[in-house]
């Protein structure tokens, strides 16, 4: 049996329920956790052998979100999850300012009443995200058991995540200045590794930033596949990212890191210097005026939480993205 509590009882969830770790934290903390009739705060309270626990989970209400009727492409669907291809512009769940118009609203209306009850609200069971302004693949739970699934290979990183993003300039083993940035190292096939953990900026709460002793630990590899501009200097180029973890902003934070900024990344730093004569005026401007981070999540893989099958998905660049491509080439 673990030493604290938070680990011993996640070892103990029935087959079936949905309950991560952080859930219980969450749960202990909130007074949800008692021992034979004591409230127990504490997450790292140590739990004896014979003790009786009881774990009080939250009615699912329902979630203010409404169904609307909104057109998703939908790469794949059965009883108990669904994986869909988000456009650019979407969020995924409702926030202030963004109550409708959501992912979840879409899923609301097309999933009906097959929505698994998560964190204590009737919402589709939403086990990672995408930003806003970054279009891909998206794998949705639709029963507990999937969202559990889900979650634990979500958790251990056994999942395959791979992106397609612009950015600026050309991230390289052979450059001399990547090899002095802190967390970089190269593998072969001239795939750049960077290790860096990411937490909240502390001024600009939107933003996540690289630090050395706190935050969260990530992981991102990298490796350019087209370069566009003079071939001696490139203005920018199209790199492959693969997640190792999946951190807020955590592709966008770490190429900022290493100075590599995505093309139209506002928050990140996403305007850069045009050399004369690099590119075409159009093309220049065509990089400059991108709406947005050119990012997408391209490749999704991961074992069916209740069949054992091993899936993967791509999704071809959306419009926007691929007609710029086509441009600058």
């Amino acid at each position: 049996m673990p030493k604290r509590l938070d680990k011993a009882l996640a070892q103990a969830v029935p087959e079936g329920v949905t309950l991560s770790r952080a859930r219980i934290q969450a749960l202990i903390v909130a007074g949800q956790v008692s021992c034979e009739g004591e409230v127990v705060r504490n997450i790292k309270a140590v739990p004896e052998v014979g003790q009786v626990w009881e774990v009080v989970l939250p009615v699912a209400v329902e979630l203010e979100a409404k169904a609307e009727d909104i057109p998703i492409e939908v790469v794949f669907e059965d009883a108990h999850l669904i994986v869909v291809n988000k456009p650019a512009g979407m969020v995924v769940h409702p926030a202030p300012g963004s109550e409708t118009g959501t992912l979840v609203n879409a899923l609301l209306h097309h999933c009906g009443d097959s929505l698994s009850g998560i964190g204590g609200q009737k919402r589709p069971g939403i086990v990672h995200r995408i930003d806003k302004d970054t279009s891909g693949l998206l794998v949705v739970a639709k029963s507990d058991v999937a969202h559990q699934g889900l979650a634990a290979q979500f958790a251990d990183h056994s999942l395959e995540r791979a992106y397609m993003a612009l950015c600026w300039g050309v991230p390289s083993a052979g450059d001399p200045r990547l090899k002095g940035i802190n967390g970089v190292r190269f593998e072969p096939g001239n795939v750049v590794r960077i290790s860096g953990n990411i937490a909240r900026h502390r001024t600009d709460r939107k933003r996540m930033t690289v630090v050395k002793d706190s935050g969260k630990h990530a992981i991102t590899r990298l490796r350019a596949e087209a370069t566009f501009g003079p071939a001696h200097k490139p203005v920018a180029s199209l790199v492959r990212c693969w997640l190792e973890t999946g951190r807020t902003h955590q592709i966008r934070a770490h190429m900022s890191h290493i100075g590599h900024a995505l093309v139209g990344d506002q928050t990140y730093g996403g305007k850069r210097a045009i050399p004369k004569g690099a590119l075409d005026p159009g093309q220049a401007e065509a990089l400059r005026s991108f709406p947005r981070q050119a990012l997408h999540a391209a490749t999704l893989g991961f074992v069916h939480p209740v069949t054992g099958d091993s899936l993967r998905f791509e999704a071809g660049l959306p419009a926007d993205f691929a007609d710029l491509l086509t441009f600058l080439k």
